[in-house]
């Protein structure tokens, strides 16, 4: 599992809950032994502790994927590119990336946990969802519940880096809760935990960044229409679903096919257009992104035997790009490339031949 660390802390919470339930029915006398819950402040403290290991797995550590922050330095809505405007009243146009993270059903944990198990499951999960948009560039905005808005981009950060980042935040945030938070908590009949997400990019004219409210209760956030879109795509995003806008689809240029529109359980289209503008002929279509299959693309992503997904490490990720190479060339030395609608090299006949290039590299 990727998260490892994250799922131990829950693993021990359900473990205890079935020792309690045992010694209620008078079946395991063993319940007066188990550990005591360690208050609030010592988990909060633990939990925001990631100096002491950011290791995930016996692989790659997360915060090394990317594009590393450091987090202990990391602000909440204050973004370092634009912390400057905070208190004043000025100004400026720049894009971004706003992802909304909705980890929703946590009521259905109050008739079988405790409130302090409660707040670990719940606080736990927040906690990797932050853990993993810092690692991958991204700035946290603000906490919403038990759920996250965050953004990624920034000065220093090309518009295409910034969508890869804050797609492959979400599609690993969003494994995490399906297959490790989901098959725990399932064992116990409970299947309300999941994460619905949107993701839109606003260019820098469709965004201003400005101090919002007055004195102390302010807050530096953006103005945008496609902020306020990922918020509402998000709402129509399936249980465990990612939802984006056409400008994430047409920047992060990867298979169309990972992108369909968003349909109900017959097959039918629902709300293709998340925002519509008559008047200037603007209709503005969401997509339900397939970020399992998107994750088996990265670099850095291995499928072992039960295909579950782990991180590899940086020798591996290195050959398997080599190995790949040597692939391409050798289909190409042979003659029987094709170009795909990416302008990638397949053996699929797509109609369209690899042509061979003519840039003279002399010796």
């Amino acid at each position: 599992m990727i998260y490892s660390k994250y799922t131990d802390r829950i693993k021990e919470i359900v473990q205890k809950k079935a020792l309690r339930n045992d010694f209620k029915k008078g079946l395991s006398n063993e319940f007066d032994n188990y550990p005591s819950l360690k208050t609030k402040g010592e988990l909060f403290i633990e939990q925001r502790n990631f100096s002491k290991s950011n290791r995930l797995n016996s692989g790659l550590p997360l915060s090394n994927i990317l594009h590393p922050t450091i987090m202990e330095t990391a602000e909440i809505g204050l973004h370092p590119s634009f912390k400057h405007l905070k208190g004043t009243n000025n100004t400026e146009n720049h894009y971004i990336v706003s992802v909304f993270i909705d980890i929703a059903g946590s009521t259905k944990l109050f008739g079988e946990y405790e409130l302090e198990e409660i707040f670990i499951i719940t606080n736990t999960i927040q906690s990797a969802a932050i853990h993993t948009c810092l690692s991958l560039g991204g700035q946290i905005q603000r906490l919403q519940g038990d759920g996250v808005f965050a953004y990624f981009g920034g000065k220093e950060i090309s518009k295409k880096d910034a969508v890869e980042m804050a797609v492959t935040a979400s599609s690993m945030i969003t494994y995490f809760v399906k297959n490790d938070i989901e098959k725990l908590l399932f064992d116990e009949e409970i299947e309300g935990i999941k994460t619905r997400i949107g993701i839109d990019f606003g260019d820098d004219h469709e965004v201003l960044w400005a101090n919002f409210g007055l004195l102390n209760i302010s807050e530096l956030t953006t103005l945008s229409l496609h902020t306020s879109l990922a918020s509402k795509m998000q709402s129509y995003a399936k249980k465990n679903g990612i939802n984006v806008g056409q400008k994430i689809r047409d920047i992060l240029k990867v298979d169309d096919n990972l992108f369909d529109l968003v349909k109900n359980s017959k097959g039918e289209v629902v709300k293709r257009y998340i925002y519509e503008d008559q008047k200037n002929g603007i209709y503005y279509t969401q997509y339900c992104f397939d970020w399992l299959n998107y994750l088996k693309t990265l670099s850095f992503i291995g499928t072992d035997s039960n295909n579950e997904l782990y991180i590899i490490s940086a020798q591996k990720a290195e050959e398997i790009r080599l190995q790949k190479l040597r692939t391409t060339a050798a289909v190409i030395n042979a003659n029987s490339g094709f170009t795909n609608s990416n302008g990638g090299i397949t053996t699929s006949n797509t109609g369209v031949k690899n042509q061979d290039h003519r840039f003279d590299y002399g010796q």
